[in-house]
């Protein structure tokens, strides 16, 4: 089994974003945001994308896929 893990706590401190402020942008609410982050929820594809475009960067810059051996 393979993992998504996520930086997105990471860049939202970069950027002094607050969950409920990126859940905005994107058009999620705060818990889906906190979800996210926990690697609780796996985003659609659409919200991925749109993460990664209010971050400057590639939806493959911000989530890697860990092979559950490396959990």
């Amino acid at each position: 089994m393979t993992y998504l893990k996520n930086h997105i706590k990471q860049h939202r401190a970069r950027l002094d974003l607050t969950q409920e402020e990126l859940g905005s942008r994107v058009g999620v609410r705060r818990q889906t945001i906190l979800a996210i982050e926990k690697g609780q929820y796996v985003p659609s594809t659409l919200v991925a994308f749109k993460i990664a475009k209010e971050f400057g960067m590639s939806v493959d810059e911000l989530f890697d896929l860990v092979p559950d051996e490396e959990v």
